[in-house]
């Protein structure tokens, strides 16, 4: 092997390194929100924590399985459509970020629709959501969902006693269609405490990257937790049926959190790894006569780094 093979096959492997370490950056940026509450919870003795390389290890596993069942439900035409509620910061918004942060957006898209407009007001209840829901081939996670109006509407007063009520005659006959379409339905109730509730929203508040959280909404909302409390007893006794049933994740510990319930969602869709032709890169065509035009320095993204 010559010097020149050496030195290529060196910087290969340099650059493999260097994007896998980008790979695990990539994750470590997500737990840096974690690591800024160790100071906080130094001194809680009894709040029980997931070995970090036990974690890392099974939610790349975890995303490994995703994948596959990306490539199953994109193989078989499967529609997923995959409900995601819970108090403000209860973790929605983490699992959500660990499904879909390995796989094709084309395949696995997020649903988080806002406050609906006034001509959305005039609608069918459930008609903006039925726009998003999955065609062949496409797995929805919807970040709050329809059952809005059995939680911040109610509790809030965005909704009166008739639509409250019509909402709980009509959303068992909407899941069943929903399910005999095909349509795969599975409905998540991200569980924390009061205190956890406290805890979140004071870091929020504190931090600067993550005070957008927390709207004037979300405030009113931790005032009226037991309003909120009575809301989820209703809905969770009132629309949880054999065709759609509803999902409890304990979710104070937000690593065991993310982990049951991917692992629960794999575990609800039967898959199996589609075997896939292996990739040839082509012979790279070069033609003599073109030449590169020069780009202008002034283009360019200054280089600060």
């Amino acid at each position: 092997m010559s010097h020149s093979d050496i030195t290529s096959d060196e910087a290969l492997r340099a650059r493999i390194d260097a994007d896998m370490r980008d790979s695990l950056d990539e994750e470590l940026e997500m737990e840096f929100d974690e690591s800024r509450l160790e100071p906080f919870q130094a001194g809680d003795e009894t709040r029980e924590t997931l070995d970090r390389d036990v974690y890392f290890r099974e939610l790349f596993r975890l995303q490994g399985e995703l994948v596959k069942l990306q490539s199953w439900v994109q193989h078989h035409k499967l529609k997923v459509a995959v409900l995601f509620e819970g108090r403000d910061s209860a973790g929605k918004g983490g699992v959500i970020k660990r499904i879909t942060q390995r796989l094709n957006p084309r395949i696995c898209r997020v649903a988080a629709l806002p406050a609906p407009n006034e001509r959305e007001r005039t609608q069918w209840y459930f008609q903006r959501y039925v726009a998003h829901l999955p065609a062949g081939g496409e797995i929805v996670l919807f970040d709050r969902s329809w059952y809005n109006r059995a939680g911040v509407e109610k509790v809030m007063g965005f909704c009166n006693d008739e639509q409250y009520e019509e909402f709980f005659r009509s959303v068992p006959d909407f899941e069943r269609m929903l399910v005999r379409s095909g349509i795969v339905l599975l409905k998540y109730w991200f569980s924390i405490t009061d205190e956890e509730q406290q805890f979140r929203f004071l870091m929020r508040i504190q931090d600067p990257l993550k005070q957008w959280k927390l709207s004037p909404m979300d405030v009113q909302a931790r005032a009226r937790w037991e309003q909120y409390t009575k809301a989820k007893e209703i809905m969770l006794r009132r629309t949880h049926a054999p065709e759609a049933p509803w999902w409890v994740v304990e979710a104070v510990d937000k690593k065991r959190a993310r982990l049951n319930c991917i692992s629960h969602f794999l575990s609800q869709i039967p898959y199996q790894e589609v075997p896939h032709e292996q990739v040839v890169l082509p012979e790279r065509v070069h033609n003599p006569a073109y030449h590169r035009d020069q780009i202008p320095p002034d283009m360019y993204v200054p280089a600060i780094y």
